[in-house]
């Protein structure tokens, strides 16, 4: 079964104030954004592609990776995980691990594990608490939202008996403000 790495990179960053986009700022020495990229890409992956919308990333993407246009990004995170759906479904993938873009410090190894799970839902943990990346099996699909700012973890509450924890190294913080980015730096 071939196996999709899909990095969500298409929120607006309303929480982060400054001149650019928060995946543009700087953050130890290169864009945030590229830190999950390189994450993502180095998880082997039969495929990796990023969900974009707000901010193009232009140059960022590494020469392989599919760029994914959400023109729905500003409903909610739904729409991007249908999007990572759609397109991954059209490539007759068998699964797919999503994680997000402003999640700097998640290691290859994080993704490499959750998506070697064969559960239909496997979600990555971190000092015991739940975090992305999230392996998310064809057949569980249908079943995430359409709609909203919520993602799998609306389908990992609602079907517990699907979902496998899988223990990672690697720290889950997201950078959702200017104070994150200064604390994580």
């Amino acid at each position: 079964m071939s196996t999709a790495g899909i990095l969500l990179a298409a929120g607006g960053g309303s929480r982060f104030e400054g001149p650019e986009h928060k995946l543009l700022s700087e953050f130890r020495g290169r864009p945030l954004v590229c830190w999950a990229l390189s994450a993502v890409t180095a998880g082997g992956f039969d495929e990796v592609a990023v969900i974009v919308g707000a901010v193009a990333l232009g140059s960022l993407v590494p020469a392989g990776v599919s760029v994914i246009e959400n023109a729905d990004w500003a409903t909610g995170q739904a729409s991007s995980l249908q999007a990572a759906v759609s397109w991954a479904g059209a490539r007759d993938h068998g699964a797919i691990v999503i994680g997000l873009g402003d999640q700097p410090l998640v290691p290859a190894s994080a993704w490499t594990a959750v998506a070697s799970e064969p559960s239909p839902i496997a979600v990555a943990t971190f000092g015991g608490q739940r975090r992305p990346p999230v392996r998310l099996a064809r057949e569980v699909w249908p079943l995430l939202p359409a709609v909203g700012d919520e993602g799998a973890r609306v389908l990992m509450g609602e079907r517990p008996d699907l979902v496998r924890e899988v223990v990672c190294e690697g720290q889950p913080a997201d950078i959702d403000n200017k104070e994150d980015l200064y604390r994580w730096s």
